[in-house]
């Protein structure tokens, strides 16, 4: 291995509206609940789907980007890295958060819900079916 990356790769999809804020004058940031689901079967046969929830954030075009095309339910791939961050709460209380800070975010629609999506706001962005 020449170089180890931080490096992180989600397909999912959000579970509610991203929440963007504007920080100082005009920096975005878009904070993001995405869902995860695995299927498999259990020892009896069962099918069994656990889903994992990801917090992500995005900044400044991607968070611009999310709070114009993204909503609940919106299938997404996020790339991006891990990043850990300490805060002391209201009560005094060192909170510890593990976030994925995203350098990507692929929109996947089908293609009938595209085409109406980008008629309607005239996005020029690929589609992946």
């Amino acid at each position: 291995m020449n170089a180890v990356r931080n490096k992180v790769q989600l397909i999912g999809n959000l579970g509610q509206d991203p929440d963007v804020k504007t920080i100082g004058d005009d920096k975005k940031v878009a904070h993001m609940s995405v869902a995860t689901n695995e299927t498999y079967r259990n020892a009896a046969g069962e099918k069994i789907t656990e889903t994992q929830w990801h917090n992500v954030m995005a900044w400044g075009k991607l968070a611009e980007i999310a709070e114009k095309y993204l909503h609940k339910g919106s299938e997404v791939v996020i790339e991006g890295k891990l990043v850990n961050r300490h805060y002391t709460d209201k009560q005094g209380v060192k909170r510890y958060v593990t976030e994925i800070q995203a350098n990507e975010v692929l929109i996947l629609t089908k293609k009938g819900e595209w085409q109406t999506e980008q008629a309607t706001n005239g996005i020029e962005e690929a589609i992946v079916e």
